[in-house]
Parts: structure tokens; sequence; C-alpha cells
């Protein structure tokens, strides 16, 4: 199984749902955008993971789009985190706004009664500012007050918090820009990254679990 991981800064990482690929027998390999130059032919790929970003998909800028652009082309399944979520929402004829609050910080969400793939309510850590507006060929799986959680699209799942996330990579989140950010939310950087060491192995079985329910879905009808 070969899996094509697409970043968007180097102190990002796919840590635990990479993992959980490598746990199952996957060769990863990881391309950084939009800094490592074009991005790579998916044909070779069994599946695409996408990850976070600081941006805005409505930020405008060519490199956001020709991701766009590229997605549509992607024949693999896709799992889209976060920006990566959103990513795939405006890829698929749904759209990205504003969220009426940031979320930042572990937060439950509500998995749609019956959705299949089951997504665990969590808690999940969240870091972001947009939401998705999902296409209507979307079925949600979990949402909260601010918006959708998770959803899928064909064989594509897509949700909105960060499932690979570990104390150290959120460390490097904040160390690179997200200091701000923590602090607009009124949260205590360093409290934020202990709660983070602390949900570490729940964190990784849920990512795990996550990965499965990715790839169940990816292998059957969409």
């Amino acid at each position: 199984m070969r899996v094509l991981v697409v970043r968007h800064h180097e102190e990002d990482s796919a840590g635990f749902v990479g993992d959980a690929f490598a746990a199952r027998g996957a060769a990863l390999t990881v391309h950084l955008n939009p800094d490592g130059g074009r991005l790579p032919d998916p044909a070779p790929f069994d599946h695409v993971v996408v990850l976070g970003a600081s941006w805005s998909v409505n930020e405008g800028a060519p490199w956001i789009a020709d991701e766009i652009a590229w997605l549509q082309t992607v024949e693999q399944p896709v799992l889209g985190i976060c920006f990566g979520a959103q990513l795939l929402s405006a890829a698929c004829g749904g759209a990205v706004e504003r969220a009426p609050v940031k979320e930042i910080g572990w937060v439950r969400v509500e998995p749609v009664p019956g959705a299949r793939p089951a997504v665990s309510p969590g808690p999940w850590l969240q870091f972001h500012s947009d939401r998705c507006v999902v296409p209507t060929t979307a079925r949600v799986l979990a949402t909260n007050d601010v918006g959708v959680q998770a959803f899928t699209l064909g064989q594509h799942l897509a949700v909105q918090f960060h499932p690979e996330v570990d104390a150290a990579q959120l460390r490097g989140w904040i160390e690179h820009g997200g200091l701000a950010e923590v602090q607009e939310a009124g949260l205590d950087a360093g409290v934020l990254v202990a709660e983070t060491a602390a949900q570490e192995p729940a964190a990784r079985a849920r990512a795990q679990e996550l990965v499965d329910a990715y790839l169940a879905r990816a292998a059957g009808p969409a």
C-alpha cells in the first residue's frame, strides 16, 4: 500500500495517522506544498492524505487553486484533514467560509446517528478558523455547534479536526506562528501542550480507528 502525504509546513507531520497507515503495511511518501515544487502524479499511489495549513482556502493564492485542481484529478481515495478537508469540499462543488468562532483545543463532536463510517465523538484536537460548506453529494458523519466536523465524498473521507497531532507537533505549530491564535482563543499554550501530551495514548487509538474506518470506506462502494 502506497500513500502520498501532502503537507504544507515543514513542522507538519502525518503523526498518528501516518503511524496507523505504516502499521497497516503502508509506505509513505511525503510532499511539501507549495515549497516542494509541483505536486506529484498521484497515479503510483493507492491513497492520498492531505494535511492542514495555516492559510484559508479562500485566500486566492495560485498554489491553493492549483492544489484544488490537482485534487480534482485524483482518482484514488483521499483522507483530508482540516485544510485538506476544506480543499476537498471546494474541489467537489462545496465551499469554505469563515467559522463563527475559531476552534482551538480539545473538542468533542456529535456523530450523526447511523452514519457510516462511524466517527468517534473524541475529544479531537481543533485548530482552525474556517469551516466547510459541504457539497450536496457529501454525507455528513459528525457535527458540532461550529459546523460540519466529518463527511464523506464517494470514497473520500474528510475531517475538520486533527487526528494526527501529538504534543511535539502542536508545540511546533505554536513556535511557528500559532502562539497568538492560542492566546486570542483565551488559552494558555503550555496548558494546551500538556493536555495534548496527556491525550496522546487515547488520541493515537482514535487515529487508528479513524484510519481503519477510512480504509474500509475506500475499499467499499461509494
